[in-house]
């Protein structure tokens, strides 16, 4: 027979399975928060720094959201308010700053959907464009800042590590 060519402990190799899933789940464990935040913290103050600098190819989508203030101002100030948002998530102790910026933040970034359908959407609701999808992706920062501001507390698990 073919099977007992290939001499093999199933239940063995079951076990070092396990053990490498028990090593990989407990490195996820220790590092994933921590990691998310410096991931959050670098992509707005990526983003935030390119505002100012005239670099950002969000600024257009900004400036036609926006009419109420002049974008020559309000695409710099916001770029300086990612960059704080960044800089909060980046430093510890200031977390629960950066998440309470983030938060006041993040309901103007999914104005162009409503104001501006006509460049968010190929076909509403379920065809996004680039544009639409940049601002969509905003859902997974609003659910990882929840995540790393869970850890804000002492008593919180993981507290020292998001």
């Amino acid at each position: 027979m073919a099977s007992d060519l290939i001499p093999y402990d199933t239940a063995r190799l079951e076990r070092r399975l396990d053990s490498l899933d028990t090593a990989i789940a407990g490195w996820m464990d220790r590092w994933g928060l921590r990691l998310l935040r410096y991931a959050i913290g670098v992509v707005f103050v990526w983003f935030g720094a390119l505002k100012p600098l005239g670099l950002s190819p969000a600024a257009d989508l900004v400036a036609n959201t926006v009419y109420v203030v002049p974008p020559e101002l309000f695409v710099p100030v916001l770029g300086v308010w990612e960059v704080l948002i960044g800089l909060c998530l980046l430093y510890r102790p200031l977390i629960r700053l950066g998440i309470l910026l983030l938060f006041l933040q993040m309901p103007g970034t999914f104005l162009p959907l409503v104001l501006l359908p006509e460049v968010t959407f190929e076909r509403f609701p379920h065809a996004l464009t680039l544009e639409g999808q940049y601002i969509v992706k905003n859902l997974v920062m609003i659910g990882a800042a929840l995540a790393v501001g869970a850890t804000v507390r002492e008593d919180a698990p993981h507290a020292g590590e998001g």
